[in-house]
């Protein structure tokens, strides 16, 4: 998304950010951000937590509050609407300050201690790496219904096939980017819905982004907000735009952090 011109990256960035993008998620984010504060404070390394609320209308902004209120390196950005996953992922990514930052679903199927297979990725070399639960290694501790599974195997040979050959698993919520490669991504992203995914890869490939697609443990969480029936024909329909889309030059992808668009 565009930002206002004059805004400037925060030059005090801590080495890894982590957005979570948040949509009704009371019942299970309090717990997850505990966890995630544990882990990233037990590293020993300088890190921050961006929550995105995505117009919840239960009350995820105050669980955020009071999990996170003697916690600055939380923060809490907010708009006034729903507009869907992949508005909420691109309006975090877009503010993250870290050398490395990763977004991760608030459920946490994938551990947040996965980030480490995916930061050694990064760190050897790959501007950006992405969990994956369809390579070898990966280990899903807990299954989704055969039906969700099925479709999921057809929609990314979909994918292969239309925008991002080779790669096994776009889907799984946990991808890390470099600052750069993220802000050159995601600068450049247009689409709100679940596709979004699909969306970032083909444009990293696109820049000439190299992509690491690392095995990670995945255990599928009741409650997901995407609907077989109701968003398969809504996501293929995207990969279609996707290719369709005439996306800007890679000259104008790079985009600055835009603090003060957001409250607390």
């Amino acid at each position: 998304m565009p930002l206002r011109q004059g805004e400037e990256a925060d030059v005090s960035a801590p080495l890894l950010s982590v957005v979570v993008p948040a949509y009704n998620e009371s019942h299970r984010l309090g717990a997850s951000l505990r966890r995630m504060v544990e882990y990233l404070d037990g590293r020993g390394e300088p890190w921050e937590i961006l929550v995105v609320d995505d117009g919840s209308t239960d009350d995820t902004p105050d669980q955020v509050r009071r999990v996170t209120a003697d916690e600055p390196r939380c923060r809490l950005l907010q708009y006034d609407c729903n507009h869907g996953k992949g508005y909420a992922v691109r309006y975090g990514m877009v503010r993250a300050a870290g050398d490395f930052v990763l977004f991760s679903d608030a459920d946490l199927a994938t551990p947040i201690e996965e980030l480490e297979q995916l930061l050694s990725a990064v760190r050897a070399g790959s501007p950006v790496a992405i969990g994956s639960r369809d390579i070898p290694g990966a280990k899903l501790e807990r299954r989704q219904s055969a039906v969700r599974e099925l479709g999921g195997k057809l929609f990314n040979r979909c994918v292969r096939l239309v925008a991002v050959p080779g790669i096994h698993d776009t889907q799984c919520g946990f991808k890390m980017f470099t600052r750069d490669a993220c802000r050159q991504v995601f600068g450049m992203c247009r689409i709100d819905n679940f596709s979004f995914d699909v969306e970032a890869l083909y444009l990293a490939r696109r820049l000439g982004l190299s992509i690491a697609e690392v095995p990670v443990r995945w255990s599928h969480q009741e409650g997901s907000k995407v609907r077989f029936v109701r968003d398969a024909w809504r996501m293929l329909l995207t990969l279609v735009r996707i290719r369709l889309t005439a996306y800007p030059c890679a000259s104008a992808a790079r985009v600055a952090v835009a603090g003060s668009e957001t409250r607390r």
